[in-house]
């Protein structure tokens, strides 16, 4: 196993997410007896990562991989959780939230703590002094409670910033998501710089963007496996992120025993990618985009009359294409309604602006389409609190 140094710590490059537990046959019950027998290999094969978080399994999550983790000496494993600070509600009171993940967990303590999904709409939470969030569990790293804290994000580098410039000097480590599909189509290459100029180490979350990058068009594989015909398709995806400098940590939804061992195959050694590697695995990256070509000159901005962030929604828009889900569709929801895609007049302003011949307007009006069947962020999270409230 790969491990990297933190602070007084040596992690496992590879985590364990528990996003993804296998299931029963109702697809909805964690199947313990198997997350039993993947946290015993993670262990034998040198894991000691293991993260989870409110909203896993509807709440199963903690409490699964608590069981699962109490049958080994506590200073042999690493656990962290978060505060779902990103799902909207009307209070937020860390302390209760907190006091019932220690319960759920069967821990005294937790080894990292992260701000759950930092982004445009929950930012503003995290920084509100009537919730005292961050004073909180600054507060309860103090008391030994937390060991590391931090943040995970799905927002924009801007949103990274800001939160950064607010509490910085408390958050250790910060979680990302990070994949060659998303070091141009999320701009995480502009994430990964700026938390190497803040000296602030890397997690990794969604190296295989959800399973995406496990399968590729049949010819890109093919040139994959000329050049390395020992890896598997997965596998590329974390010999790329061996090269990313300041990445500490590489957490992986594994959902079955097959999965935990290849991932542990590849962790064995370090293999980074070669160059020509590199650009033959961008060739499949740029392939997966089929993306609307826009190059974020932002002439298009000049003469629009509501004055839209056109090259931001056009950013969204190809990863909508990509990956239709309400993480995607957050984005959106946290932009103001006047700067969101319907507000365009399809005036064609824009296009007759545009250098490469975009039309703007149409896409916007397809992006509207796509929004309409991504589950709402803020419908999710009204139903979690209506099933709590009857529980």
């Amino acid at each position: 196993m790969i491990y990297h140094s933190f602070q007084d710590k040596q992690l496992s490059a590879l985590g364990f997410g528990t996003m993804r537990l296998p299931l029963l046959a109702d697809g909805v019950t964690i199947d313990e007896a198997q997350l039993q027998d993947m946290v015993r290999c993670a262990m034998e094969n040198g894991v000691n990562y293991f993260d989870t978080a409110v909203p896993y399994h509807q709440g199963n999550s903690e409490i699964a991989i608590g069981r699962a983790l109490a049958q080994y000496p506590r200073d042999s494993w690493y656990l962290a959780d978060k505060f779902p600070g990103h799902q909207i509600a009307e209070t937020y009171d860390p302390a209760a939230v907190f006091e019932e993940q220690l319960k759920k967990c069967g821990v005294e303590y937790f080894d990292f703590y992260l701000l759950h999904n930092v982004y445009e709409n929950s930012v503003h939470t995290y920084m509100d002094p009537k919730w005292g969030i961050v004073d909180y569990f600054v507060e309860q790293k103090r008391l030994g409670r937390i060991k590391h804290l931090g943040f995970s994000t799905h927002g924009s580098l801007a949103v990274m910033e800001q939160l950064l410039d607010y509490c910085g000097e408390h958050m250790e480590f910060c979680q990302i998501q990070l994949n060659y599909l998303d070091w141009t189509l999320q701009d995480a290459k502009a994430k990964v710089e700026l938390l190497n100029s803040r000296n602030i180490p890397i997690w990794v979350m969604e190296p295989v963007r959800g399973g995406k990058l496990a399968n590729l068009a049949d010819e890109d594989e093919a040139v994959l496996r000329g050049l390395r015909g020992d890896e598997s398709i997965p596998a590329w995806a974390f010999r790329w992120l061996q090269g990313i400098p300041g990445v500490t940590v590489v957490l992986s939804g594994m959902s079955n025993m097959a999965q935990m061992q290849d991932n542990i195959k590849t962790f064995a050694a370090p293999k980074p990618l070669t160059d020509e590697e590199t650009a033959a695995l961008m060739r499949s990256a740029e392939k997966l985009k089929s993306s609307v070509p826009c190059t974020a000159c932002r002439y298009c901005c000049d003469g629009c009359p509501v004055e839209l962030n056109i090259p931001e929604l056009l950013a969204i828009y190809n990863e909508l294409r990509i990956n239709p889900s309400f993480l995607v569709g957050m984005r959106v929801e946290g932009m103001p309604a006047e700067k969101q895609p319907q507000a365009c007049l399809n005036c064609g302003q824009c296009s007759a602006m545009c250098p490469q011949h975009i039309d703007v307007p149409a896409a916007l009006e397809n992006m509207v389409e796509i929004l309409k069947t991504v589950p709402r962020w803020t419908d999710i999270c009204r139903e979690r609190e209506a099933a709590a409230k009857k529980n």
